[in-house]
């Protein structure tokens, strides 16, 4: 996307908004309505501005906004997890030195009094500089560069350090690695401290949080965010000389509220109770699922997990849960039988935890189709016994 006044011209926007939930298949075959706009450029910005109804929908209210590439788009925070991210800063001053389409700037600029964004690639630098002034942000300063070379000819002292590190292009196939990251921040670490005493890092869910853990030191909390149940990324605060325990939190965000849970990474977690199934059935969140905080969640609900190795957990009573909770209508053994008694050419939705065969697999032996109010959990009980939970899922209130 270059950025050019011409895309901004009041008809071509006009035709850009008016276009918003158009076919862009059908749109693309058409002859474009503009002679000193690119129609691709066009196209783009329809795609984007489309997305951006629900991810950005601050961008979207406003006017001449520009995006950048899909790619760079499908890349950036959601608002939500920008504004979740603003929660953890404070102080004056927060360098952000890989700022890219700059969401997350936007944000931080509403708790710190200067936000300075680095970009090393300029037309993305360009589109933020743009964006922050349509969006009348006034306390950004937006300077083209590498994030590390612009902190050190600033050598000026900020209450926070913010990376969203990328993986290197050489770096596919391999296990996933901060160190395999452009900046390389457990590398970097000891400099960034001469500048700043806390750091904020972004990374993606795919990240291993024990391999990470072992290359980056002075972690004091690791967040783990989900937006309706799908992680999103991972935020890791270091603060400088931190060795006390590392706090983990989940959020799971939900409409307009958010499913927490959280507890100590260092203190020694008692082994969870184990049952049978009881009367309710509750499946954790996908960001209590990456934390594997799995024992710590029966105890601080005081409720009993299914095996050790299923992660599924049962009670008599029902409580508030950060996941999914099913009252039990059936439990029977994972036979041949009982499969052909009770579910055989039935519709059900099914989950597997800590089983032998996948959905797909079960759907198709026993030609079971998706959907319904059924639930069906395939899974081990505590005598290491294959079964089955057929459930329905119920809300609870506060």
């Amino acid at each position: 996307i270059i950025l050019d006044a011409a895309i901004l011209n009041v008809d071509v926007q006009k035709f850009i908004n008016e276009n918003v939930h158009a076919d862009l298949n059908k749109l693309a075959l058409k002859k474009s309505p503009f002679a000193d706009v690119e129609y691709a450029v066009i196209l783009n910005q329809i795609a984007c501005r489309s997305k951006a109804q629900h991810k950005l929908p601050t961008f979207f209210a406003t006017s001449n906004i520009i995006y950048p590439s899909k790619i760079s788009l499908e890349q950036t925070s959601s608002e939500k997890t920008a504004r979740y991210k603003s929660e953890l800063i404070s102080g004056e001053r927060l360098i952000d030195l890989t700022g890219g389409f700059g969401v997350d700037a936007v944000f931080f600029s509403k708790k710190v009094k200067v936000v300075v964004h680095c970009e090393i690639n300029r037309e993305l630098s360009e589109l933020a500089k743009h964006n922050f002034q349509a969006l009348k942000i006034n306390n950004t300063d937006v300077i083209c560069g590498d994030g590390f070379d612009i902190l050190k000819f600033k050598n000026q002292q900020f209450d926070w350090i913010y990376i969203d590190p990328s993986r290197r292009s050489d770096a596919k196939g391999k296990v996933f690695m901060l160190k395999d990251c452009l900046p390389n921040v457990p590398q970097l670490l000891p400099d960034y401290f001469e500048y700043a005493s806390n750091i904020l890092i972004k990374t993606a869910p795919i990240l291993d949080i024990s391999a990470a853990l072992s290359e980056l030191k002075h972690v004091k909390a690791i967040h783990i965010v989900a937006v309706e149940n799908e992680v999103k990324e991972l935020l890791w605060v270091i603060e400088k000389n931190y060795t006390a325990d590392i706090m983990v939190y989940t959020i799971n965000i939900i409409a307009t509220n958010a499913e927490i849970f959280s507890f100590n990474l260092n203190k020694k977690i008692q082994k969870a109770n184990i049952d049978y199934p009881l009367k309710y059935l509750y499946e954790p969140n996908a960001a209590i699922m990456k934390s594997g905080g799995f024992d710590e969640v029966a105890n601080q609900f005081n409720i009993y997990k299914l095996h050790q190795n299923s992660h599924l957990y049962t009670s008599d009573d029902t409580i508030k849960f950060p996941g999914r909770v099913f009252e039990i209508l059936q439990n029977f053994d994972y036979t041949k039988s009982n499969m052909i008694l009770f579910l055989k050419n039935k519709k059900a939705n099914i989950t597997t935890r800590n089983f032998l065969l996948t959905v797909d697999e079960i759907r198709k032996k026993w030609q079971i189709k998706d959907g319904g109010d059924v639930f069906c959990f395939f899974t081990t009980n505590m005598d290491d016994k294959k079964i089955v939970l057929v459930c329905k899922k119920i809300i609870v209130k506060n």
